[in-house]
């Protein structure tokens, strides 16, 4: 009997080589930049809060897969990610509890009770931030950001929102560096460092330009539009952060091309709203959390269509 010459499989028929965790590995890698000015800056304190952060994410997974009788998916790194990013979102000043108890949640309520990883609807780390924020909102905001022994009690955003002096106001090279005087969160205060790492991503295709590009251009050009300094708006606060690390999560933002053409403009239009209207000084976090629940409803409708016939078209041909 000759050996059959049609092999029929299931789907999908094209593989790639990437997995979750190499993908993953990637975006650690490309956060490296940011953690060094961070614990440059900040000293012991930055490394602590990402230590406690990580430690926190990776032991709550392991937790509930142990509980749940899954298996062990801390190995794909996603958890050390939403660590990482959940601890370059938290003020200097945090202690070791508002770090662990913002893992735990990130991880054991947005990620876990969804189903795990790729079941997310919203970005977890922005998550884990905001129900930090809302809970405990005097150790989130303000001069928490501010290390101890420095002279300003204010981010450059908390400067230009509640109009101090101007004189106050790292400069726009000091901004784009982050190595002077310039503070916020421990992970955002260098765009330089962030841009290295989001470019790191693009390069090796773990992102797409799509959305950070569109993004970042929206805010520009939406500041200019309300007579700010667009340079200063985009290495201000948490921008650069957002679009190439957590505005880009595969499973919150839609995979369409328009869809994250959609998706991005969104992001950047509420973040400049926010920012100039609203009571917060950034608008960063917020944006991206509204637009991952929009996102599903932009995937449906910037869905290509598939191929045949419609179904009214359809039913047309067969009355006739």
């Amino acid at each position: 009997m000759s050996e059959p010459k049609l092999i029929v499989s299931s789907s999908p028929h094209v593989r790639d080589k990437e997995t979750t965790a190499s993908i993953m590995q990637k975006v650690v890698i490309a956060l490296i930049p940011a953690f060094a000015v961070a614990c440059y800056v900040y000293g012991w304190s930055a490394l602590m809060i990402t230590a406690v952060c990580v430690a926190s994410t990776c032991l709550t997974e392991f937790l509930i897969d142990k509980a749940t009788g899954k298996p062990n998916s801390v190995k794909d790194w996603s958890a050390v990610v939403t660590g990482i990013l959940l601890a370059f979102n938290l003020p200097v000043s945090a202690p070791w509890w508002l770090c662990f108890v913002g893992g735990a949640f990130a991880i054991g309520i947005v990620k876990m009770c969804f189903g795990g990883l790729g079941s997310n609807f919203m970005n977890p780390a922005l998550s884990g931030r905001a129900f930090l924020l809302a809970c405990w909102p005097t150790r989130m905001t303000g001069s928490a950001y501010i290390p101890a022994d420095a002279v300003t009690t204010a981010t450059p955003l908390g400067i230009i929102k509640e109009g101090l002096d101007a004189s106050m106001l790292p400069s726009t090279l000091d901004m784009f560096l982050g190595t002077s005087g310039v503070y916020g969160a421990i992970g955002e205060i260098s765009a330089l460092a962030l841009l290295i790492g989001g470019l790191y991503l693009i390069f090796t295709k773990v992102i797409s330009w799509r959305i950070p590009v569109t993004y970042i251009g929206t805010v520009f050009v939406l500041s200019m539009c309300f007579g700010q300094d667009p340079f200063y708006q985009i290495f201000a606060g948490g921008l650069m952060l957002g679009a190439f690390f957590m505005a880009t999560d595969y499973v919150s933002s839609p995979n369409t091309v328009l869809g994250q053409f959609i998706f991005a403009f969104g992001c950047g239009l509420l973040t400049v709203i926010i920012r100039q209207f609203g009571g917060y000084p950034e608008g960063v976090s917020y944006s991206i959390l509204l637009m991952n629940v929009a996102a599903p409803l932009i995937q449906k409708y910037t869905a290509p269509r598939v191929y045949g016939y419609e179904k009214k078209k359809k039913k047309e041909s067969e009355a006739a």
